[in-house]
């Protein structure tokens, strides 16, 4: 994928005293982006937006 999309997606607080949170990716979104269950992404703040990238299935640490 090589522009850039904005989705929309409710955090839920799972309730743990964790202080976590759980985003719940639509399937379309991860269809879209050749993701499923398992992959791991990585997570940043730029400007207003959460910005999730797949991280390489090359890399070693997780």
């Amino acid at each position: 994928m090589t522009e850039t999309q904005r989705w929309t997606v409710k955090c839920q607080d799972p309730a743990d005293g964790s202080g976590d949170v759980i985003v719940d990716l639509p399937p379309d979104l991860l269809a879209s982006l050749g993701l499923s269950i398992g992959d791991i992404l990585t997570i940043e703040v730029i400007g207003s937006a959460i910005v999730l990238t797949p991280k390489s299935s090359d890399s070693t640490t997780p």
